[in-house]
């Protein structure tokens, strides 16, 4: 029997692939000025991660 831990890692990075570059089309789109488009690429990187940090804690708790 395989051990499916490897496919449930590349499922889950693949949906975390899709929340950075949706966030940075989003942010993108907000930008007006260098430093704002900037801020948009830093946004993109770590807004997913506090996306499923919250919706665990509300299905926490």
């Amino acid at each position: 029997m395989g051990d499916n831990s490897s496919a449930s890692s590349g499922a889950s990075g693949a949906l975390y692939g899709l929340g950075i570059f949706g966030a940075w089309v989003w942010f993108w789109q907000q930008a007006d000025g260098f430093w704002w488009y900037v801020l948009a690429i830093l946004e993109g990187l770590v807004w997913p991660a506090f996306l499923v940090y919250h919706g665990l804690d509300r299905l926490a708790g």
